[in-house]
């Protein structure tokens, strides 16, 4: 059971970390299996408040929203699988377009069209992600800045949540979006399960204990 709310409405110490179900004609997404594990777990005295999203546009931003209402989390992470992709990818941008390459879950498929009418082009992230990419490295988990997060669910998503938490009603809670390579049943590039649940933990833990980012130094990190 998570605590109790405060006076102010919120629970002051959970954190929502939200995955993908399958897509694509896959059978599994990596996404959800690392949420499923991290569910429950504590970080640095924060619970760990997993949730599947669909892979459907529209219905992944009502689940979101409904997910925030319910467990008035302090920072949310959402993750989604990019195959092809080598390394954890902390993602800095989403756009606001989705422009499908494949039908999500429900069949839609749109081309070149906003995620919300009338919204601001684009929100960055407001987790600090190169001190989470230090982090990550100092760790050996692989890991990189990634300057796109597609135009699929995923960056729907990651457009959708940066538009809610730009709402007064969540001041002060921060959000982002990590993709995660395949497993290796799915294929090469890879990462194993426990890989990217280790990683996510350490990025989770970096994103509490810093509440500014660190600035790049010439020839550093990506």
């Amino acid at each position: 059971m998570l605590s109790s709310p405060s006076p102010s409405g919120r629970s002051p110490m959970s954190v929502l970390v939200t995955g993908f179900d399958p897509f694509g004609g896959s059978p599994t997404n990596p996404s959800w299996h690392a949420v499923h594990a991290l569910h429950g777990r504590d970080i640095a005295g924060h619970r760990i408040v997993g949730a599947e999203i669909p892979t459907v546009f529209g219905a992944s931003l009502q689940r979101l929203e409904a997910l925030l209402d319910e467990h008035r989390p302090q920072l949310v992470l959402c993750t989604g699988q990019a195959g092809g992709r080598t390394a954890l990818s902390l993602e800095r941008v989403a756009i606001n377009v989705n422009d499908a390459r494949i039908p999500d879950n429900a069949g839609a498929q749109p081309i070149d069209v906003p995620v919300i009418p009338g919204a601001p082009a684009a929100y960055f992230s407001t987790l600090p992600i190169k001190a989470m990419l230090q982090a990550l490295v100092a760790a050996g988990v692989r890991a990189e800045v990634s300057q796109t997060a597609g135009t699929f669910v995923c960056n729907h998503t990651f457009f959708g949540l940066m538009h809610l938490l730009a709402r007064p009603q969540w001041q002060g809670v921060r959000g982002g979006l990590v993709h995660v390579p395949w497993l290796p049943e799915q294929g090469q590039p890879s990462m194993r399960l426990d890989e990217i649940v280790r990683g996510l933990e350490i990025a989770i833990a970096c994103a509490l204990a810093t509440p500014r980012d660190i600035r790049k130094e010439a020839g550093a990190l990506n």
